[in-house]
C-alpha cells in the first residue's frame, strides 16, 4: 500500500464526518438506510476484568512479535493473549482475545467486505468512535462481485476509514490481504486452528493533518479458530511494522518509540468496539447477510 493513499480523503467529506460523530447525529439521508436503527443501540460496556487487563503493561518478554505469527498456529494458548506494551525495539505490541457464541466465520467474512461499502455501516458498529470508511470505485466492484468467495473479497482492498481510538480522531488506511500474503503458513491453515482471518497493513494519521503529520505504521490481525465456547477471536496489532520485501520489519527511526498512550488507546478500544461486536453482528447478518448490496 503506498502511504499516499492517506491524501485521497475529501476534506469536506471528513469535517462532516467529524462534526456528525461528534454531534452522535445522522445526516437525512443516513436516517432513511434500514440499518439507521442500530446507530441508536444502547452500546454495551466491556467485561470490568477484561478491560482492567488493557491497564497497564504486559510482559514484553512473552509478548508474540510478526516474525513469529505462525505460533498463532499452534493448538493452546500463548503467553499474551490480552494485553499491550512497547517492545524492547520501540514498537508496540497488542494482544486481545474475545468468544463469540453466536457468530460464525462466515458472518466475519461477510462483515468485512459489506461494512467498507458506507460510512453508516461502520458508523454502526461503534457509533462513539467511529465516523466514516470508504473505498475506491475499483475496490468497491470488487467487494459487490458475487464471483468472488466471500472470504477473498476483501483481500487487497484498503479501507480508508476515520476513527478515534482514544488520542483523537485520525485518517487511518487499512490495506488487507490474504493470510498467506501476510506470512501465514497455509499449510497449517486448517479448521478448527483456524476458521478465518482479517489483517493487513496500514497507516494513520491526525485527522486532517494527512499533509503534515509523520505516518504511523501498524500491521494487524484477526484471526479466528473455533473452540467448544464458540468462535474465538484473536487480534494482534505490532504498531511501528511493515512489511518490506515480503517481511514484517520495524520502520522506526532509530531510538524512537510508540508512545504508550497510542498503545493502551488503540487496546482499550478493540475491547470496547468488540464487545459491541459480540452482539451487533448476528443480529446485522439475520437481517442483510443474504447478500451485500451498496444500499
Amino acid at each position: 500500500m503506498d502511504s499516499n493513499d492517506l491524501h485521497n480523503g475529501n476534506d469536506d467529506h471528513l469535517q462532516y464526518a467529524l462534526e456528525r460523530t461528534a454531534k452522535q447525529i445522522l445526516s437525512e439521508d443516513e436516517k432513511e438506510r434500514p440499518y439507521a436503527k442500530y446507530f441508536f443501540d444502547k452500546i454495551p460496556q466491556p467485561d470490568p476484568h477484561h478491560y482492567q487487563l488493557m491497564d497497564t503493561p504486559c510482559d514484553p518478554a512473552q509478548a508474540l512479535y510478526p516474525e513469529d505469527m505462525n505460533d498463532l498456529l499452534n493448538p493452546g494458548d500463548l503467553a499474551i493473549e490480552t494485553g499491550w506494551c512497547n517492545l524492547p525495539n520501540g514498537t508496540g505490541f497488542i494482544a486481545n482475545r474475545n468468544i463469540y457464541s453466536d457468530i460464525t466465520a462466515e458472518m466475519i467474512d461477510w462483515w468485512f467486505a459489506w461494512h467498507p461499502l458506507d460510512d453508516l455501516r461502520y458508523r454502526i458498529w461503534y457509533p462513539p468512535q467511529h465516523a466514516g470508511i470508504s473505498v475506491s470505485p475499483e475496490h468497491q466492484i470488487k467487494l459487490l462481485d458475487s464471483s468472488i468467495p466471500m472470504q477473498e473479497r476483501n483481500w487487497g482492498i484498503t479501507h480508508h476509514a476515520i476513527e478515534d481510538t482514544n488520542n483523537g480522531m485520525e485518517q487511518v488506511d487499512i490495506h488487507f490481504m490474504s493470510p498467506q500474503s501476510f506470512g501465514f503458513d497455509m499449510t497449517r491453515w486448517k479448521s478448527p486452528d483456524v476458521e478465518t482471518f482479517a489483517g493487513g497493513q496500514g497507516w494513520s494519521v491526525p485527522a486532517g493533518q494527512a499533509d503534515k503529520a509523520r505516518k504511523s505504521p501498524s500491521l494487524m490481525c484477526h484471526i479466528f479458530r473455533q473452540t467448544d465456547s464458540g468462535l474465538e477471536h484473536r487480534t494482534r496489532f505490532w504498531i511501528g511494522y511493515h512489511f518490506v520485501d515480503g517481511k514484517p520489519k520495524s520502520i522506526l527511526p532509530p531510538g524512537q518509540a510508540i508512545p504508550e498512550k497510542v498503545i493502551k488507546g488503540l487496546a482499550q478500544h478493540n475491547v470496547c468496539e468488540f464487545t459491541r461486536f459480540k452482539t451487533f453482528l448476528p443480529r446485522i447478518y439475520k437481517e442483510f447477510g443474504e447478500k451485500i448490496i451498496t444500499t
